[in-house]
This record gives C-alpha cells, sequence and structure tokens, in this order.
C-alpha cells in the first residue's frame, strides 16, 4: 500500500500562484509514476499532471501547459505542482495519485491507471 497526503492548496487571486505537495509513505518503491488530478464540482474528475519518477517523463492537461509544473523530490518521497498564472476555472479539489503499473504514455492521463489516491486540497481561485 502506497498513501498520499496533500497539503498546499489555499485561496488565491488570478494570476497569482500555489505550490501543492504529495508525500508519499509505504511502499513507496513500487511506485513508478505519480499524477495530479482535480474534481471541480459538478464536474468529472479530470487529469493535470503526472510524472514518471523513473525518468523525466512529464505529461500535462492542454489546459495547465505553460502555468503548471510537476516535479519530485525523490529524498523526501514528495511530488510538487507548481501552480502559476492561476485562473478561476483552475478553482477545484485536487487529488495526487500513484501507480506502480507501466502504461503506455496515453494511459497516464487517466484515472484508472491510478492505485492510490491522496484526500485531496482545495484550491480556489478568485477573479
Amino acid at each position: 500500500q502506497v498513501q498520499l497526503v496533500e497539503s498546499g492548496g489555499g485561496l488565491v487571486q488570478a494570476g497569482g500562484s500555489l505550490r501543492l505537495s504529495c508525500a508519499a509513505s509505504g511502499r513507496t518503491f513500487s511506485t513508478n509514476t505519480m499524477g495530479w488530478f482535480r474534481q471541480a464540482p459538478g464536474k468529472e474528475r479530470e487529469f493535470v499532471a503526472a510524472l514518471k519518477l523513473s525518468g523525466r517523463n512529464t505529461y500535462y492537461a492542454d489546459s495547465v501547459k505553460g502555468r503548471f509544473t510537476i516535479s519530485r523530490d525523490n529524498a523526501k518521497n514528495t511530488v510538487y505542482l507548481q501552480m502559476n498564472s492561476l485562473k478561476p476555472e483552475d478553482t477545484a479539489a485536487y487529488y495526487c495519485a500513484a501507480t506502480p503499473s507501466y502504461y503506455t504514455s496515453s494511459a497516464y492521463y487517466t484515472r484508472a491507471a491510478y492505485n492510490y489516491w491522496g484526500q485531496g486540497t482545495q484550491v480556489t481561485v478568485s477573479s
């Protein structure tokens, strides 16, 4: 089992920045890829970004490319999501996810690829 705990959410004005953190514990050595998803009220949970821990492969949703950056600190078993130029439409609960499995790249954009999920952290962007 892998446990994931997110932090760093909050209220920010449009154009501002936040950095989310996801601390992993448990069988972290088995984790292949970690990602971020978000879910706004009344909407489906959607992919935001993912990072393969064994290399430099990163994946981003088109809506966040150029504004968000996913990164990791292996020594701390932590993955970050740096969010810049935030927009009101970025308002959502943000969830960290992890998977031990290997897939083709396109699979990492889907919820089904991930076995472990955090409880989420709320991000609210005011206009």
